[in-house]
């Protein structure tokens, strides 16, 4: 059942030495640089685009009208320099996101899972997926929020600011600190439940496809087989994700944009149709997102050896409380 995906664990870039980590499936969006004929070459991220072409589509709904409509009009009005507006931030913003995230989580399922106990920790294994995601999120976006809000000044103001060096100084002076942290609460309300989604849909997917789909147990399959699970349920994870959090994602667009502006004045004014807009762009580029971000952070655990647990099992202490042992 490998033999058509394989090929993706093997090329993952921890086969070779030299480590490219692309944090939170952020690729190289240094795309301006002009090709052979002089043009400047397509950005290599699709999902990296599609960034700035649903944030576009959250804030000017009447000029993008859809995710095809808002590439050809961005391309129209920047060429494919405008594709890759705001990449640093982006890359920056989501780096320290993601390194919070995924560290502290870790943290945490250790933390309340020693505070359970080993049978509670199995019974509500689903519940510490979600509160020990819920508490990572919560630090990680306080990282997030000021790349967050210059990136999104850069992708939707035209004139304000080509780069984070001209954006972050121009912000402060405006509005202080308040400017990068003013979309914190709308960003706890877009990213804590993605967050809570993503990893407790994550493990419980990964569980799922070993019980159900892969014919063998995780023990006998070989690394690459191993990551291509974790590919798969990566994806299904994020396609979720983007659901649950879309309509805070259109809400922090907004807000991020407007001066003096509040969550409840926005979401007003979107209304609930308005808040719908461009999901199909978000599922895209999250489902990618966090299949990659999985894949590549398991593929860091092989090849530095890091403990990789495999998938819960009833403890025997439980098994024979219910009667199922001899």
């Amino acid at each position: 059942m490998f033999s058509s995906v394989a090929h993706l664990a093997r090329a993952n870039p921890f086969n070779t030495p030299h480590l490219q980590l692309v944090h939170d499936g952020l690729g190289d969006l240094r795309s301006s640089s002009p090709g052979p004929t002089g043009q400047p070459r397509r950005p290599r991220n699709l999902a990296a685009a599609a960034v700035e072409v649903k944030c576009r589509m959250q804030v000017d709904p009447q000029k993008y009208k859809g995710i095809f409509n808002g590439f050809s009009v961005t391309l129209k009005e920047d060429g494919v320099r405008g594709l890759a507006k705001g990449w640093a931030p982006t890359f920056l913003g989501y780096s320290m996101q993601g390194l919070c995230k995924f560290g502290f989580y870790e943290v945490f399922k250790v933390l309340y899972s020693n505070m359970l106990g080993e049978e509670n920790t199995y019974l509500w294994r689903t519940s510490l997926y979600l509160a020990a995601s819920a508490s990572a999120e919560f630090f990680a976006d306080i990282a997030l929020a000021p790349m967050e809000a210059a990136k999104v000044r850069i992708q939707t103001q035209p004139g304000y600011a080509n780069t984070l060096r001209d954006a972050a100084p121009k912000m402060y002076k405006e509005e202080g600190l308040k400017a990068f942290y003013k979309g914190v609460a709308p960003l706890w309300m877009r990213q804590i439940p993605y967050t809570m989604m993503k990893f407790a849909c994550f493990e419980r997917t990964v569980e799922a496809l070993y019980k159900f789909v892969v014919p063998k147990p995780r023990s006998e399959c070989s690394k690459p087989e191993q990551l291509v699970v974790t590919f798969v349920a990566g994806y299904i994870a994020g396609v979720f994700c983007a659901i649950v959090s879309h309509p805070a994602d259109s809400v922090v667009s907004v807000l991020n944009k407007e001066k003096g502006s509040s969550a409840s004045l926005v979401l007003k004014r979107l209304g609930f149709k308005g808040v719908w807009k461009g999901l199909f762009a978000r599922i895209i580029m999250i489902g990618t997102l966090t299949a990659l971000q999985w894949f590549i952070y398991d593929s860091v655990k092989v090849y530095f050896r890091l403990p990789r647990p495999p998938p819960p099992e009833m403890p025997e202490s439980l098994k024979k409380k219910l009667g199922l042992t001899q």
